[in-house]
């Protein structure tokens, strides 16, 4: 039974961690019905996500009749019945103030304790899902935890020395498998039926590499996690696919990004509602490859399009990432390893196989001689996808990558996607925010680190350089870390665009990612970097 299961039975505590607070895993969706509908569609808040962060004054069920009994009568105002039954979810309260003197690492570093929220922040009956150790959000309207970007968050913290913290953020996320069975897009009841690309043996090997903690600890954990992802895998036949597992025509099994529901993001209700209306496909379908792009992190990419112009064309399901097996290849490793730590052989030689086995699947379906490059594979139409990505750089840094292959991937990425500021996402200029010419801070550091592992470090280098200035140019004129940079003309730090809300301010794996680089690169210039002090 997962501890979801045990915490509901028990009156909503989690067994051990009796301080945390009582979990409502209902959507607001499905706790409010056609009232969620109403209000999303009736653009009661500008943001989509706005709605389903509230916090309901009453209990809902209270809230529902009400709405129920009153919404047909003559003069019924939905927004100020939105107002008196829900409150926005509270600001966090900051006495910090940016010294305009402060370098770039002593800015970071005091931002910790402005993005980090506690246990006791978790108000009763709304979408947050409670954890037992405080933890760092991204920032803006990113209030609460995140899968992906946590792990480039804790690399700030690590750098940064704040272990404590690290140390919490770890056990946040054994916390959330053991309760769930796998750890959602975020801590919010509407992303329990996704995931996000599973990096939590990174996490664990972070926190090894501090001398934290024993990363066999967490095995349980890890094997949780495998599970998920492999759900479904066993009795496919080729050209089958079941929840995140296909099957190849030879056999092989590779992943894919899912998620369980095919309804509109209830975070970006209105806005998939209308890209589901210009599509030519079923809704359902579109919903799902929408939600699947948001699982993969990548929400939205030229990436997960038929065409690079057409969000409704989006069709991530029928894709294989290179990234995400990747990973999945890494967690393999780890498992293996950490079970013959533990003294179980057999589990270690079952999963040394299975790594085996996927890292020929990696090169059967992922490699591209003729590009030098690692690119995703469209199984539904059995041919590869025609663009390089930065994803291209994740085998380097998980290591499965031959020395003749790293080499190739350092030599095209640096002729198709390197810029003045930085690594692009992709080849293809878009609306979209995760293409050409926007730079993402962890995809810096994974192909910065994936060429020093393969010995390429004047590469390595010039990239950190080159991001290190974006970041250091915009904190000197504007005092602030942000989502993303725009990266394609000199690197003078430029805020990116595109996507489906404003640029964020915060940022946390943008700290996280900087902090460290600017640990590995004292001779930087980024370090005399002060806010609001640009140099003419």
């Amino acid at each position: 039974m997962l501890l979801a299961e045990t915490i509901l039975a028990s009156g909503g505590h989690a067994p051990g961690v009796e301080h945390v607070a009582p979990a409502d895993i209902m959507t607001p969706a499905d706790r409010y019905q056609e009232l969620f509908v109403a209000v999303q569609s009736g653009r009661i808040f500008p943001d989509s996500k706005s709605f389903v962060d509230c916090v309901p004054r009453r209990a809902p069920d209270a809230i529902l009749r009400a709405y129920r009994a009153g919404n047909a009568a003559a003069g019924f105002d939905l927004s100020r019945f939105v107002a008196e039954n829900f409150t926005p979810e509270p600001v966090v309260a900051s006495r910090y103030v940016s010294d305009p003197g402060q370098s770039l690492a002593a800015h970071i570093d005091g931002l910790w304790g402005v993005l980090s929220r506690h246990p006791d922040d978790h108000a009763a009956h709304g979408s947050l899902l409670p954890l037992p150790h405080p933890y760092v959000v991204p920032g803006g309207r990113f209030s609460e935890l995140y899968y992906w970007d946590s792990y480039f968050t804790m690399l700030g913290l690590a750098a940064g020395g704040k272990h404590r913290l690290l140390h919490a953020m770890a056990d946040n996320f054994s916390f959330i498998i053991q309760a769930y069975g796998h750890i959602p897009n975020g801590n919010r009841s509407y992303y329990l039926s996704r995931s996000q690309p599973p990096v939590f043996a990174l996490m664990v090997g972070l926190l090894e590499r501090h001398g934290l903690r024993q990363a066999v600890r967490y095995l349980p954990d890890l094997l949780r996690e495998y599970d998920y992802w492999m759900d479904g895998a066993d009795g496919l036949c080729p050209g089958e696919a079941r929840r995140h597992v296909v099957c190849l025509p030879d056999n092989m099994l590779l992943n894919r990004y899912w998620d369980d529901r095919d309804t509109p993001r209830e975070e970006a209700y209105c806005e998939d509602v209308a890209t589901a209306a210009a599509g030519t496909r079923p809704a359902a379908d579109i919903y799902r490859d929408l939600r699947a792009g948001a699982a993969s992190g990548w929400d939205f990419s030229s990436r997960w399009l038929g065409s690079p112009d057409d969000l409704s064309s989006i069709r991530t399901t029928a894709i294989l990432p290179v990234d995400l097996n990747s990973f999945l290849h890494l967690l393999e490793r780890q498992i293996e390893r950490l079970s013959r730590l533990a003294g179980d052989e057999a589990r270690a030689v079952l999963f040394h196989r299975r790594a085996a086995i996927r890292r020929r699947a990696i090169d059967r379906y992922f490699w591209q001689p003729e590009q030098g490059a690692f690119v995703d594979y469209d199984w539904a139409l059995m041919r590869h996808r025609p663009q390089v990505t930065a994803a291209s750089a994740v085998p380097l840094y998980v290591g499965l990558a031959s020395h003749h292959q790293a080499h190739r991937v350092a030599a095209t990425l640096a002729e198709r996607l390197l810029l003045p500021g930085g690594l692009a996402t992709t080849e293809q200029h878009s609306i979209q925010q995760w293409d050409r010419a926007n730079g993402w801070a962890p995809l810096q550091w994974m192909a910065i680190h994936g060429m020093r592992r393969y010995g390429l470090y004047a590469q390595a280098r010039d990239l950190s350089h080159r991001w290190l200035a974006t970041v250091a140019g915009l904190y000197a004129r504007e005092a602030k870390l942000v989502e993303k940079y725009a990266i394609g003309s000199a690197p003078d730090g430029l805020g990116g665009g595109g996507g489906e809300y404003p640029l964020q301010d915060g940022f946390g794996w943008t700290n996280g990612v900087t902090r460290m680089l600017l640990a590995d690169y004292a001779d930087h210039h980024a370090h005399h970097a002060r806010a609001g002090r640009v140099r003419h």
